[in-house]
């Protein structure tokens, strides 16, 4: 926002050099006030602001029917002044803008994206291919791209969790690409972002979670035809034997009354002192005892034949929850039970 013209300042230009004149504790109450698209449009022009010179200053506190003094000008360090700014407010929100604060002065597609609905984002990549899917949903977040892909069918989900599973890094070049291709669809100007995490494992087992209750087993089919692999890798990760800790009391039980001692206490060998605790308040007081003093007498065991035991305990897990009898928390989404 360097050579300003006071013609050329409308809107939220305009807006952006006022508040940045009132100063941050100003600003933050008027933040308050705000919904998070108005925050994010006058603070995208904030961030390039280095200098406001005094006329513009002038100028622009007397259109707000202010009286201002002369200034002799305001130097300012934009990307501060927005980041302490915001912090002031509630915490929840300052966490959800301040994940967006790296913009340029236009819109990216890729943001534009962000905030279309779920179906107008799948009908928009209803014919783009499968690789390029993968790569624009890794790049939006979690809920976002699970609500998206609930509107695609069974073959193209699973291809593009696929895909989206071998993602590691991409660079900016291939960013800018989808971004061009992008722009030519829904108009609006890209720029490139650094290098990203996008994709893997992990990523997939979010979204799966954030799909809604059964999509798991059509996906994992689904890739399990191509990469059998790749699926039991996922599954793996989709739960894993230290999530134990968050189940409820009940949910526990029922899992527990499907192993026995043995298994329970080999698993138990590397688990953490939490989970131990969890366990033992949830079996009886005897067999609480039998596996403390099992694992105390118990020598040295490979890390293998542990990790074994307890992807065993995972997939009875898995089992149940498919048997829909337990039910595991954060897993999904939407159509949770309550």
């Amino acid at each position: 926002m360097n050579n300003m013209d006071l013609q050329n300042l409308k809107g939220a230009k305009k807006a952006a050099i006022l508040l940045l004149c009132l100063g941050e504790e100003a600003t933050s109450k008027v933040f308050e006030s705000l919904s998070d698209p108005e925050v994010r449009e006058i603070t995208r022009h904030m961030m390039n602001v280095e200098h406001i010179p005094a006329e513009i200053s002038r100028a622009v506190v007397a259109e707000f029917h202010r009286t201002q003094k002369a200034h002799a000008g305001i130097f300012v360090r934009g990307n501060e002044f927005v980041k302490n700014v915001i912090s002031g407010g509630d915490q929840s929100r300052v966490e959800r803008l301040m994940e967006d604060i790296t913009w340029d002065d236009e819109a990216r597609p890729l943001e534009t994206i962000a905030i279309m609905q779920p179906h107008m984002v799948a009908s928009l990549l209803d014919n783009e291919h499968p690789q390029t899917v993968a790569l624009i949903l890794s790049t939006q977040k979690i809920e976002h791209a699970a609500k998206v892909l609930n509107f695609m069918n069974d073959s193209l989900r699973s291809d593009v969790m696929h895909r989206i599973a071998r993602i590691e890094q991409v660079s900016p070049e291939i960013i800018g690409q989808i971004e061009d291709a992008l722009r030519k669809e829904i108009g609006i100007v890209a720029r490139q972002d650094k290098q990203q995490q996008l994709g893997g494992i992990n990523r997939v087992v979010d979204l799966i979670n954030n799909m809604g209750q059964g999509a798991d087993k059509s996906i994992l089919q689904g890739i399990e035809k191509t990469d059998p692999d790749m699926a039991e890798e996922i599954r793996k990760n989709m739960f894993r034997f230290e999530d134990l800790v968050n189940l409820d009391g009940r949910t526990l039980q029922t899992v527990l009354r499907e192993v026995n001692n043995d298994q329970l206490t080999l698993a138990l060998k590397s688990a953490s002192e939490g989970l131990k605790e969890s366990i033992f308040q949830n079996i009886s007081g005897r067999a609480a005892e039998m596996i403390q003093d099992d694992l105390e007498a118990m020598g040295p065991v490979k890390l293998s034949e542990v990790e074994t035991m307890q992807q065993t305990i995972v997939k009875i897990i898995l089992k149940l929850e498919e048997e829909e009898k337990i039910l595991i928390p954060g897993r999904g989404g939407a159509d949770a039970l309550v």
